[in-house]
């Protein structure tokens, strides 16, 4: 069990104290002094191994069945003995340019926390050491984490938003550049890119709601006085939607532009086979006369009938060069 406890500590009037090791005896000191709260973390716990942490804390078996199954959308879901809540931390991985996901689930109630990370995004050891740096705001108790969560995976949304413009500045410049050729794996590109922003619409997007009601009031074991830090959440996670539904938008409108290109090129292309198809049937038809070898053929007996045929067939070839070429087909 104590491989997939990432920390478990008491906290007590904002402050971080020592408690037993046992956190079943954490949260009965922690219930006991009334002023307290236990905060466990989780990482990629199995089923044998949450069934104890689950009937200690007395967690809804959906919301466990949930935690353990991790492949929830983002939500918020309110039961008799605590509240449930679903984030995706957002990954940038700078090597290849791509976007993955994980997921956390915070259990809240009336003394404890309880944070189930799936995936190796958006550790939470740092979310723990700048809470326990500012006492004022884990005072709130269990809302502070909460919140403190929210707020590094929203800002970090924010982050990864700003990386993917870079990138699809870069694939724009390469989709309008004049010299470019392999335009198939430019259009692999932009459909992996798709595909990128797609996930993290998937991540960002719903969480909208479960903000907007944290950001409200009435919610269960949430702290009366927290609604403006969520509704910073709120704030903070409507700027990054915006942001990603642009890249979007943006990506569409390349991948229009990228598509219409090669349709131009094509056409280009056809052009140019069409002009010199066309250069090259005057040679073939007359060659064709001359080729059915009938006897009675007046010129075959001159001497200037070969090579006036010869030039009238370069004349008319060239000819029809000048005219493609003034009309932009060659």
């Amino acid at each position: 069990m104590r491989a997939v406890i990432v920390d478990c500590a008491i906290y007590r009037d904002g402050r971080r104290s020592e408690g037993p090791s046992d956190f079943s005896d954490a949260l009965d000191e922690a219930r006991a002094t009334g002023d307290a709260f236990l905060w466990i973390g989780l990482h990629e716990p199995t089923e044998d191994e949450f069934d104890h942490v689950a009937e200690e804390f007395s967690l809804h078996p959906l919301a466990v069945e949930d935690a353990l199954k991790a492949h929830q959308r983002p939500k918020l879901e309110v039961y008799d003995d605590s509240l449930f809540v679903v984030l995706k931390p957002v990954v940038y991985e700078p090597k290849s340019d791509s976007v993955t996901t994980g997921e956390l689930m915070v259990f809240i109630g009336d003394s404890f926390v309880v944070t189930v990370r799936h995936g190796e995004g958006a550790p939470l050891h740092a979310v723990r050491e700048r809470l326990e740096a500012e006492p004022t705001v884990l005072r709130h108790g269990p809302t502070a984490v909460l919140y403190a969560v929210s707020d590094a995976i929203v800002d970090h949304y924010i982050e990864v938003a700003a990386e993917l413009q870079v990138d699809l500045e870069e694939l724009e410049a390469e989709v309008f550049e004049p010299a470019r050729r392999d335009a198939k794996n430019t259009a692999a590109r932009i459909y992996t890119f798709k595909r990128q922003v797609l996930e993290f619409r998937r991540a960002a997007g719903p969480l909208a709601a479960p903000m907007a009601r944290l950001a409200g009031a009435g919610v269960p074991f949430v702290h009366e006085h927290s609604q403006p830090f969520f509704r910073d959440v709120s704030d903070h996670l409507t700027r990054a939607n915006e942001q990603v539904e642009g890249l979007d938008r943006l990506l569409s409108d390349i991948l229009s532009a990228h598509l219409a290109q090669m349709g131009v090129r094509q056409n280009d292309d056809m052009r140019k086979i069409s002009a010199w198809a066309a250069m090259a049937a005057v040679p073939t038809m007359v060659a064709g006369i001359y080729g059915m070898n009938f006897e009675h053929m007046w010129e075959l007996k001159q001497v200037w009938a070969y090579p006036t045929v010869l030039v009238l067939m370069a004349g008319a070839v060239y000819g029809l060069f000048r005219l493609f070429k003034r009309r932009g087909w060659l």
